[in-house]
This record gives structure tokens, C-alpha cells and sequence, in this order.
């Protein structure tokens, strides 16, 4: 009888839970895997919309909590916050021993994840690596690229820039992004399934969503946290300008989020802002089906990048945390200006047609990272091929 595998994934983020869903189910349901479910840092905090409770809801059990983030919000908590991860991880390592750890994209404290495993001699298989981007996220997602034994890519650009790292051909793999999964289920429906108002609540008025809406998404970008309360406040003005129903979700936690959220609570009290609506958070499948119902995405959320690629979402980028992604037909980049936000905006209300892509894969990632987890040869030492 085959020995089976015990994988730990470790989600620091919210984000990174509604990314990798399909890959957690996939793993639960495979006879010969055992899932260990670790959740670190602002996945357990309630600022940020706890995604314990969503994890909880959705079935899966937690094998452990690892509470890592310092008070800040500035670049020293977060070097603090990676290495209390790094201290605590090791532990619940050290308690569960995985056969192969699991690590998902590049926010700063995934890094504890990467190097925890590495010390410990465990397998680290890191899902979306070799993406580019124009931040802090760029050294971290290289380094644990480094790091890893086994890389699940979103995109073939990304298979070849890992292999251009110097990793070996024969551990990269071009899966597709696992969040495409959740997408092609939310394609099946045009129309929003739920309320969002009732179901989410959140603050400020509720406009009127049946004559077409606009989501706003838009984080601050580590490397120019200093201007976030500016970059912000273009895209408010722009909003205001537009006057379209807004829907609009808090930043994340990074260096900078403080500027961001100062930034729209002193313009919200300066302003009535009638057309918008703030939300803290949304389970991912209804966040998907929210933005497939939409006009348009506004910010520099990776979701326009991807999921609103296969979905044909037209998305306005703006700024620099993008920067040098894979994009579909869906995306307009722009900078931190109200005017070209508004004519970016003005274009895509005018456009009929609304093109989708499969450059972050055809939604059956989950499937396939669970299967190479199960056969791929367990092992912690590279060999050199270059």
C-alpha cells in the first residue's frame, strides 16, 4: 500500500485562500493525500475580513494557527512579521511533519513559509511563481522561487522566467492559475446571484446596482507606500467625477494600507460620495460573480490581471503593481491620474464586446497540483542547471 502524502498549505492572506481553494478541495478529496491546513498571519486577522471563517465554512479543517503580525503597518513590522513566522512555523513543522510544504504566491510573509521548510528539509512546492511585477513582491516571490523544489505556474511566460532563474525544467509546471477554477464556475452565470448590501454589509449608501456598477480594488504599492493616500485620492476624485454606482473593498494589509484607508475615511467625510459603497471583504466565488456582473474593475488588484481575464472583465489598471504581468485584451493601464482614470472608464462604457482569455489557464489547476503532489519524487536538494 502507497504511503500517503501529507501536504501542508500555509495561507497568510485572504487572498491567498480564495486563490488556492480549488487546490485545498482537490487535495481533501485525493485517497492518497492528507491535508494539513496552516493559517498565519492577516488570514486570522478580523481587519483585514478574517478568511478563518470562510475556510471553516467551507469544510475544511485548520491543523494550525500561527498569530505573526506586528501592529504598523510599516516595512519594519512587516521584517518582524516574517521572522516571528519563521520562528512559529517551524514548530508547527516540526509537529505535523508535512512530506511537502505548500506555498502560494509572493506577499512578503509567505517568505517565513519558504524558509522555515528549506531549514527543516521538507519539500516546498510554491504555486505562481515567475511573475513579474513592480514591487517589493518581486524580490520575495524570486527568492522563494530559490527556495522551492517544485514550482505550479499560472502562465507559460512564468514557466520560462523560473526556468530562467536556473531551476530545473523537469519541477516547473504550467498548471494555470488554481483561481481560474472558481472562475469558470461563476462564468455559468451572468446575473448576480446575491445581494450584496444584505449579505455583506459594509457602509456608506447603497445605490441602485440594476443599471450596471463599477468595483473598485485598489491596495498600495510597497515600494511608494509614502504616496498612497495620493494615489488614492486621484481614484476617488476620479469616482466622484464618473458618478456610476461604486462598489468599493478595502486595501489589504501592507506597508502604506494606513495612508489608503486615511485617504478614503477624510475624503468620504469631506464628501457625501452618494454612488458608493464600502465592503470589507467577500467570499471569493461571490466576489467573482460581483465583478462578472460589473461595468468594470478600477484599482491594481491582481483579480483584473487574471480572473478578469478569463471572465472578460473590462479592467482599468492603474500604477505600478501590476507592472509587468501576462495581461488579456481585458486590461487598460493607466497612471495615478483622475483625467485618464475617467477616460479609461468613458472608452469601456462605449465598447459592446467584452474579450476573455485562457492566459492564466482553462480552470483545472486544482486537479492538477493535487495530482503532481501525489508523484512528483519527494526531494530537498536542487541540481544545478546552470
Amino acid at each position: 500500500m502507497s504511503h500517503t502524502r501529507k501536504i501542508a498549505v500555509v495561507i497568510t492572506a485572504r487572498p491567498s485562500y480564495s486563490r488556492v481553494k480549488t487546490v485545498l478541495t482537490a487535495i481533501k478529496k485525493h485517497p492518497e493525500l492528507e491535508l494539513q491546513l496552516i493559517v498565519a498571519a492577516s488570514a486570522l486577522l478580523d481587519r483585514y475580513g478574517s478568511a478563518v471563517n470562510y475556510i471553516e465554512k467551507d469544510g475544511f479543517e485548520i491543523a494550525a494557527k500561527v498569530f505573526n503580525v506586528l501592529e504598523g503597518e510599516n516595512l519594519t513590522a512587516a521584517a518582524k512579521t516574517t521572522g516571528i513566522g519563521i520562528l512559529e512555523l517551524s514548530t508547527v513543522f516540526d509537529n505535523l511533519r508535512p512530506d511537502i510544504v505548500v506555498t502560494v504566491a509572493d506577499r512578503f510573509e509567505t517568505m517565513a513559509t519558504a524558509i522555515s521548510a528549506s531549514y527543516m528539509n521538507i519539500p516546498l512546492a510554491h504555486i505562481q511563481g515567475g511573475e513579474v511585477t513592480g514591487n517589493i513582491d518581486e524580490k520575495v516571490r524570486h527568492a522563494i522561487t530559490k527556495l522551492a523544489d517544485y514550482h505550479f505556474v499560472a502562465s507559460e511566460n512564468a514557466k520560462q522566467r523560473v526556468i530562467q532563474l536556473g531551476e530545473n525544467a523537469n519541477m516547473v509546471f504550467n498548471t494555470g492559475c488554481p483561481s481560474i477554477d472558481i472562475a469558470q464556475e461563476v462564468a455559468k452565470n451572468d446575473a448576480l446571484t446575491f445581494n450584496p448590501y444584505e449579505k455583506y454589509g459594509g457602509v456608506g449608501s447603497q445605490p441602485d446596482l440594476s443599471n450596471g456598477y463599477i468595483v473598485v480594488m485598489q491596495h498600495p504599492v510597497t515600494n511608494e507606500y509614502q504616496d498612497s493616500r495620493k494615489h488614492i485620492e486621484a481614484t476617488l476624485r476620479a469616482i466622484q467625477k464618473i458618478n456610476k454606482p461604486t462598489l468599493w473593498f478595502w486595501p489589504n494589509v501592507d506597508a502604506g494600507a494606513d495612508g489608503t484607508s486615511t485617504g478614503i475615511r477624510s475624503f468620504r467625510e469631506k464628501y457625501k460620495m452618494e454612488n458608493v459603497h464600502f465592503f470589507k471583504n467577500m467570499e471569493g466565488d461571490d466576489f467573482l460573480n460581483l465583478l462578472h456582473s460589473s461595468l468594470c474593475l478600477i484599482g491594481n488588484s491582481s483579480v483584473g490581471i487574471r480572473e478578469c481575464a478569463y471572465l472578460g472583465v473590462p479592467t482599468i489598471n492603474i500604477g505600478s503593481r501590476q507592472n509587468r504581468r501576462d495581461r488579456g485584451q481585458n486590461v487598460v493601464d493607466v497612471t495615478y491620474d483622475e483625467k485618464e482614470i475617467i477616460a479609461a472608464v468613458d472608452a469601456i462604457l462605449k465598447k459592446q464586446e467584452r474579450p476573455k482569455s485562457n492566459v492564466y489557464g482553462g480552470g483545472d489547476a486544482g486537479t492538477k497540483i493535487a495530482q503532481l503532489l501525489k508523484e512528483l519524487p519527494l526531494q530537498f536538494h536542487k541540481t544545478i542547471t546552470y
